[in-house]
């Protein structure tokens, strides 16, 4: 195995455990996750970038992991660097611009260190820090099981102007990070042509309540401006749990990821000189 593949290996699975909140403090406390993330962040392929940079924004999700994410030598600089890069893609700038705001902010921030900060549920990219990007909640019937959301990953990877998103299986929901210039319709066009899935605008109604608003089947189609800045995406089978009921994955208790944050250490040591 190529030492490339071998990272894109490691930082997704530390994305997929970043994306439970029962995770966050304990990889941030680990002496090599978060130096390594920050290599990652440093590195040649595109997608260990772009997925370095989903697990930083998760771990920024808990705020008490703010302070010490700020502090971390090399994670101001590194974010900056991918910002100002010319050859990140769109999104990729997007995103660390966001990371940067919102830790840029820790120090500024009335801290509220309640346990439950980092046990709320996780919704994913909810800050309105970053004023180019808006969040779309889809709630999308036929959203049953794993190879229906692979089907609906394809879909929405097609679109420029997709940041991020994560699935909600329990509930049939994916919640899109967009660039602001991208209509909600382009997403419900992209499911809508699956053919098995189909898919609706959940919003908040005068009463506080939910709505559910269909995508009106016959009218114009949104123009769809496809990715091709983003490289493949590395499929989910090296998930370490298939349960799909939380963000990105449901990857266990943190009791579950404490043995593969060391395999991950361990790695990040191999890999580079500290």
């Amino acid at each position: 195995m190529s030492r490339e593949l071998d990272a894109l290996t490691v930082v997704n699975q530390l994305r997929d455990l970043a994306a439970d909140p029962l995770n966050r403090r304990a990889i941030v406390q680990d002496n090599g996750c978060l130096p390594g993330l920050i290599l990652f962040l440093d590195h040649p392929n595109p997608q260990v970038v772009y997925s370095a940079l989903l697990a930083v924004r998760y771990l920024a999700e808990c705020r008490t992991n703010r302070e010490k994410m700020k502090g971390e030598l090399g994670m101001m600089l590194s974010l900056q660097n991918v910002m100002q890069k010319g050859s990140s893609p769109g999104e990729t700038k997007l995103l660390a611009s966001e990371i940067y705001e919102i830790l840029q902010a820790a120090g500024n921030e009335a801290e509220q260190a309640e346990a439950s900060s980092c046990r709320r549920k996780a919704h994913f990219f909810l800050g309105s820090t970053n004023k180019k990007a808006k969040t779309v909640v889809l709630h999308i019937d036929g959203l049953d099981d794993s190879a229906r959301r692979s089907l609906c990953e394809e879909a929405l990877l097609k679109i420029r102007g997709v940041i991020s998103f994560t699935f909600q299986m329990a509930v049939k929901r994916c919640v899109v990070r967009i660039r602001s210039d991208i209509k909600a319709e382009a997403l419900g066009t992209a499911i809508n042509s699956t053919k098995v899935m189909k898919a609706a605008q959940v919003v908040k109604g005068e009463d506080g309540g939910e709505l559910m608003l269909p995508f009106q089947e016959g009218a114009e189609e949104a123009v769809v401006e496809h990715n091709e800045d983003i490289p493949d995406y590395l499929p989910e089978e090296e998930s370490p749990s298939q349960e799909q009921d939380k963000a990105v994955t449901r990857v266990g208790s943190i009791t579950d990821g404490v043995g593969w944050l060391s395999t991950a250490a361990n790695f990040l040591s191999r890999s580079f000189y500290w």
